[in-house]
């Protein structure tokens, strides 16, 4: 057993040994305490130093058998020094010379390097303002194209600016200031183009009646073109209509680039001669503003804020233009400088409607035009209402027409404007009744009412041109002679065919037809016959200081003018075109009117006669307590017999050229004889009736039958059958 144990522990230590020879000394700890722990650390050192006992004499036989080798080596190694040192020195003195001589070079070498570095340098450089010149030139050109106003333009090479040269040079900090400026340059691009835009709308505003002016001279030249081809169909191969003429203006204006480098609103336009050809309104404006704002709006991404910006403004300007000026009703300036305005203003949103998309659309124009109808006809029928001039009523008429037919051209809706032109109608007849009424009592009051007397047969003539009167007896007779009527007769007449005259040139180019044309001529005609003329003769029979004589004429004339009532008809009928015989035709009243002038007249002169005769018998001085009769007729009566045998001969010249005629004067003549004598008989009744009379003597009774008999006597010498 206990040798088994010694030789356990034998080859425990030989492995020990082992792995101190060949582990590294860092890790032989655990070696070395795997020794300390057993019990037999004593027989290890023994062992140990058996160990180190071995390896030394194997060193030294080693060190035996390789000393000649390593004296050798010494010895060589020795010479070897010496060979060295030689070729040390050689080599230090070799690198000498060689630093003195590349002295030189190692300079050229640095100033080489040096110029390689400045040309590396320069290089980058080149290469790095390629790429920065584009952007300044961009941002100089840009800068330069704002400095000259030319805005969309320089919206265009921001955008380059930006989305392309930019973008390669992000890293410098000049091209980072830039794109910091960007937003205040697009913001600036905004406020001026917007700048711009307000000058337009501000210079439009101001030149809007010259616009208008123009578009309404286009129309008229238009409209007399018409009436011309009209006349002449074979000319009108040669003209352009209105809309070929409208549509080539609208191609020159679109082929007009927004990019245009103008920024003027209005063109100064000399004012032509009537012969001239008018410019077309579109070529009185520049449009460019507009549309480089709005592309400008558009790139912008803010082309809804311009859309409103711009109605909004547009509105506010069409109410101004609306607003008529107060005294506009003075004279057809005042008229024709406002329409000259609404359709200046028309015009140019029509183009910019037909020039731009969607900028206006055609509701927007339409609500506008709804706006403008309704307080364009407002106003004309407040300030028309002020006008008592006829010729100043019809002038605004036609302007109204022409304002109208301007606007038609552009394809706005004009049917309430000639309605509203009906109604100016009636009141342009109220007008032409106002004044004819003084025209009529002009003619009245200067009137002789005498018969006109003729001493050629030039001034016959004249007097039967201008008024239907045919009589063979008289043209038999021979100079000098007299028509029957008096002066007024043929005035009136002609009077009442001006006033025919002026209701026809009212009626002109309201598109109305035959038969309402002659309609309402003859209503017209009407109320002038009826109520002007009328009362007119009516307030000359009812002067006080008229005479009987005169109130005989004024029989003799409305008789006469009541025939010519038939050629006032036919004359309607010539002008019109419309017969007498068409369904609905108004006829005529002039004849009631002068057979009412006539009557009157008629009971004028009873009413006169019989307060003559009062007046006469007035003068009665009767004795009724006389003794004796008188020799002879009392004086009065004698007197107011004279009287009536003068005023009975004036009846004599009652007009007898027709047998009705005839009739009816000698029917006058003897009502008013029959009048005057039955009013005498009941005077000088009244006079033996009176309460005053108490008593009568025989010799005044036969004094007062003696003045009886007087009147018996005359009586039966009257000169009327």
């Amino acid at each position: 057993m206990a040798e088994l144990e010694s030789l356990e522990t034998a080859a425990e230590h030989e492995r020990i040994l082992r792995e101190i020879e060949s582990t590294d000394t860092a890790c032989i700890g655990p070696t070395l305490r795997s020794v300390y722990d057993g019990e037999e650390h004593g027989r290890f050192m023994e062992k140990l130093e058996a160990r180190i006992r071995n390896h030394d004499r194997e060193i030294e036989k080693m060190c035996n058998f390789h000393y000649q080798g390593f004296v050798d080596s010494i010895t060589e190694l020795l010479k070897v020094r010496g060979e060295a040192q030689k070729l040390k020195n050689q080599v230090t003195d070799t690198n000498r010379k060689l630093q003195n001589e590349g002295k030189e070079l190692i300079i050229a070498m640095e100033e080489l390097k040096q110029c390689r570095l400045q040309q590396r340098n320069i290089s980058a450089t080149v290469d790095k303002l390629t790429l920065c010149l584009p952007v300044l030139e961009m941002y100089s050109k840009l800068r330069e194209q704002m400095k000259s106003k030319r805005h969309y333009p320089a919206l265009k090479t921001l955008e380059h600016l930006e989305h392309t040269y930019l973008p390669r040079v992000s890293h410098y900090r000049f091209c980072k200031v830039m794109v910091d400026n960007i937003p205040k340059l697009r913001e600036e691009i905004k406020e001026v183009s917007m700048s711009d835009l307000k000058d337009f709308l501000e210079s439009i505003r101001k030149h809007s009646d010259k616009i208008g002016e123009t578009a309404m001279k286009q129309a008229q030249q238009q409209r007399n073109l018409d009436n011309i081809v009209s006349q002449h169909p074979r000319i009108s191969g040669g003209k352009k209509s209105k809309k070929e003429a409208c549509a080539s203006s609208e191609l020159e204006v679109k082929n007009t680039s927004p990019m245009s480098e103008q920024d003027s609103g209005i063109l100064d336009v000399e004012d032509e001669d009537e012969d001239e050809e008018v410019p077309g309104a579109q070529d009185l404006v520049d449009f460019s503003p507009v549309y480089r704002c709005l592309h400008i709006y558009s790139v912008l991404g803010a082309r809804e804020t311009f859309e409103n910006y711009y109605r909004k403004q547009r509105r506010k300007q069409a109410r101004l233009v609306l607003q008529p000026p107060s005294n506009m009703h003075e004279t057809l300036d005042g008229y024709r400088k406002y329409f000259n305005q609404i359709v200046g203003f028309f015009v140019v949103e029509d183009h910019i409607l037909h020039t731009t998309q969607g900028l206006v659309n055609r509701a927007y124009i339409d609500e506008l035009w709804e706006m403008a109808l309704s307080k364009t006809i407002a106003a004309l029928r407040t300030h028309s209402s002020y006008c008592s001039d006829p010729s100043l009523v019809l002038d605004l008429k036609n302007l109204i027409v022409l304002f109208a037919d301007t606007l038609q051209g552009y394809g706005f809706p004009v049917n309430q404007l000639f309605d509203m032109l009906l109604e100016i109608r009636d009141q342009y007849s109220e007008t032409l009744l106002k004044k004819w009424s003084g025209v009529f009592r002009n003619i009245l009051d200067s009137d002789n009412y005498s018969p006109i007397p003729v001493t050629n047969e030039e001034i016959y003539k004249k007097i039967v041109g201008q008024f239907p009167f045919q009589d063979a007896e008289l043209e038999k007779q021979p100079f000098p002679k007299k028509f029957p009527f008096s002066e007024f007769v043929p005035k009136v007449y002609n009077q009442i065919k001006e006033f025919i005259y002026a209701c026809l040139k009212f009626s002109e180019d309201l598109h109305l037809s035959s038969t309402e044309v002659d309609d309402m001529i003859r209503k017209s005609t009407n109320l002038l016959l009826t109520r002007t003329l009328s009362n007119a003769l009516q307030n000359v029979i009812k002067r006080k200081n008229v005479g009987l004589t005169e109130l005989v004429q004024i029989i003799i004339n409305t008789t006469h003018l009541e025939k010519s009532c038939k050629f006032l008809e036919e004359f309607i009928t010539n002008i019109t075109n419309v017969l007498p015989e068409t369904v609905h035709t108004t006829k005529l009243y002039g004849t009631t009117t002068f057979k009412d002038a006539r009557h009157a007249a008629e009971e004028e002169i009873y009413t006169n006669l019989n307060q003559k005769i009062d007046q006469f018998v007035q003068l009665a001085d009767y004795d009724w307590m006389a003794m004796e009769p008188g020799s002879k007729a009392s004086e009065y009566l004698v007197d107011l017999i004279g009287f009536l045998r003068s005023t009975f001969a004036v009846f004599t010249h009652l007009p007898g050229d027709a047998d009705a005629h005839s009739t009816m004067s000698g029917k006058v003549a003897q009502t008013a004889c029959m009048s005057a004598c039955k009013h005498l008989a009941t005077s000088l009744m009244q006079l033996l009736l009176e309460a005053e009379v108490r008593q009568l003597t025989l010799g005044a009774l036969q004094q007062f039958n003696l003045d009886v008999e007087e009147c018996e006597r005359k009586t039966q010498s009257c000169p009327l059958p």
